[in-house]
């Protein structure tokens, strides 16, 4: 009866061991999963207090202000103002100088802040002689004689104040074709006179200062359908008489 009763102890804390283990391991489970679910997307390791510790490969870690205290993220990219560098062990985002709104890599800005020029990769107050500095874009860029804004290499979008605009260029004065708007100093196409088709001619009428009674004129007229402006070619005569020979009256007598 003792053996039996022996085999029967040991099988219970042989389960017992079983349930043990289990427990531990579905504690071990839960630990795990809470981690994971703190964790934002990209991260390998985190904590409650400082975010993401280190990232999935290829992403980049980058601190980043939570109110007053920074808590680390992993990013595809860097954020506008830094930089990405890639080493062995972990890929960072390092800040841009403080003159560079952005850069590719720590000697190489591609904008600067409002204030600078950017010429071949760096920022500077002035452009170098030749180049004008594009307040639109903020870099130093290759502008016609006498622009003070270009959108893009050789093309004006503002001209000094004594220099009239067309088509990118700034001038002196407008070329063919073309006539200057004082206003807006700027060159605009020159517009001639256009008149339509002459009208048939009219009645022939007795002119007044007249002793014979047979001499009249008559007369025909055409429409100005555009005025000239300034510089525009005038228009032409818009009406013409003819003399004529007024048709004989039958006397009522010899009707």
């Amino acid at each position: 009866m003792r053996i039996p009763s022996l085999l029967w102890i040991l099988h219970f804390m042989n389960l017992t061991s079983i349930s043990g283990q289990d427990d531990v391991k579905i504690l071990r489970y839960r630990r795990s999963s809470s981690v994971s679910q703190l964790c934002q997307t990209g991260c390998a390791t985190c904590s409650t207090m400082n975010g993401c510790l280190s990232c999935k490969p290829r992403l980049f870690f980058h601190l980043e202000l939570d109110g007053m205290r920074q808590r680390g993220i992993c990013l595809s990219s860097c954020p506008r103002g830094y930089y990405g560098t890639r080493l062995p062990h972990i890929n960072t985002c390092t800040r841009c100088k403080e003159d560079c709104a952005s850069c590719f890599s720590e000697t190489f800005c591609t904008r600067c802040h409002p204030g600078n020029f950017l010429f071949q990769g760096k920022c500077q107050n002035s452009c170098p002689k030749g180049l004008t500095g594009n307040t639109a874009m903020w870099e130093c860029t290759d502008c016609p004689v006498g622009c003070e804004l270009c959108g893009k290499k050789n093309m004006c979008v503002r001209c000094r104040a004594d220099l009239y605009f067309h088509i990118g260029q700034c001038h002196l004065t407008c070329p063919k074709g073309f006539e200057p708007d004082v206003q807006l100093m700027e060159c605009i196409p020159q517009v001639h006179c256009e008149v339509g088709e002459w009208t048939e001619w009219g009645p022939c009428i007795r002119k007044r200062n007249t002793r014979s009674y047979r001499k009249g004129e008559e007369t025909r007229t055409r429409q100005v359908l555009h005025s000239a402006n300034i510089s525009g070619d005038p228009c032409p005569h818009v009406s013409e008489t003819r003399k004529c020979v007024l048709e004989k009256r039958l006397s009522p007598n010899r009707l």
